[in-house]
């Protein structure tokens, strides 16, 4: 390809990349101040010049093809380039801006990550966030989302990301529940006691231990499941029976004494423990404001006091502004 017309299709690429942003034709132009029909005959135009489809049409959505795809993460490549040229140049502000978009599970989200949003907002008051909670699995393009928190053992090989704290499980109840009816001293006491679990899949109420090399499953029976975090501990404040808690819900109330740990020589392992990883589609230039929210949670989660029982959280150091950051894979 001559380079002249390499350097006409750079546009073509720009805007290719705020229709994957925005997820339709209509949106990307009236972000770019054109018309719908210039913004599709722009994308054409580089799908002409590259020789494939780069965009799936269907009525209600658009989705990268599998050419598209890596189409589009050199694409994001050129942009933040671009991007960090400007940062570079003072013409992109000399603060971090614009809108940061992160999809979080719900528990993670609410008792890990919003309490520092206030903070965020008042420390750079150019970036605002849209914080999405959900438990579902969010694909980063598709979902039009910037940064994924994500509970895993195994990043998306596919993605760039950072580790920011472990998450485990425990049980707890009150001291008024065990006084009642006793203090389980091995997992298969737990047959005979009300047990507060997920109840979104079968396997919710089989739990499993661990303890030296030795292991341990009992199904638990209760006449309280609930799939939230804080609808659990809530139960096991009111005494109604011994909970499954992650650690980060249940520390403030097992500082303060309303509960302790049931089995805590014993490791209690769920599908839901492993590392909290924070997620981002792979680019030598990360954005600025992207850098911003990741450095600032990272630096915060990193203070965070712990007990002696869950993993520490993993202090990274900060994002360098024109160098890649960490990859997973």
């Amino acid at each position: 390809m001559r380079t002249n017309h390499m350097i006409a299709l750079m546009a073509e690429m720009a805007v290719f990349v705020k229709v994957v942003e925005t997820g339709s034709f209509s949106e990307a132009a009236r972000q770019l101040g054109a018309a719908p029909s210039a913004v599709s005959r722009s994308v054409a135009r580089l799908e002409k010049a590259l020789g494939t489809r780069l965009l799936q049409r269907t009525t209600r959505k658009l989705r990268l093809s599998e050419s598209g795809h890596e189409v589009h993460a050199r694409c994001v490549d050129m942009v933040s380039a671009a991007q960090a040229v400007m940062a570079v140049s003072g013409q992109f502000g000399p603060e971090p801006q614009g809108v940061v978009r992160v999809s979080v599970p719900k528990a993670v989200g609410r008792f890990i990550i919003h309490p520092h949003i206030p903070e965020f907002l008042a420390h750079y008051p150019k970036i605002d966030v849209q914080l999405q909670l959900n438990d579902r699995y969010v694909d980063l393009i598709d979902d039009q989302v910037d940064l994924a928190i994500r509970i895993t053992n195994r990043p998306s090989p596919g993605l760039m990301g950072r580790k920011l704290i472990e998450i485990h499980h425990m049980l707890c109840a009150t001291p008024r529940y065990l006084e009642r009816n006793g203090t389980p001293v091995h997992p298969q006491d737990l047959k005979t006691h009300n047990c507060i679990f997920l109840g979104e899949e079968p396997g919710d109420s089989r739990w499993k231990f661990q303890r030296g090399g030795k292991s341990a499953s009992v199904n638990v029976h209760g006449r309280y499941a609930v799939n939230h975090t804080g609808a659990r501990l809530d139960a096991v404040l009111h005494h109604v029976g011994i909970g499954s808690l992650p650690y980060f819900t249940a520390r403030h109330a097992l500082e303060q004494g309303q509960m302790v740990q049931v089995l805590p020589d014993w490791t209690f392992t769920t599908n839901y423990c492993g590392e909290a990883w924070v997620l981002y589609p792979p680019t030598r230039h990360l954005a600025p404001k992207l850098s911003a929210f990741i450095n600032f949670i990272t630096k915060r989660l990193s203070q965070e006091p712990t007990l002696d029982r869950p993993a520490k959280v993993q202090e990274s150091p900060p994002i360098p502004p024109y160098e890649s950051p960490e990859a997973t894979g």
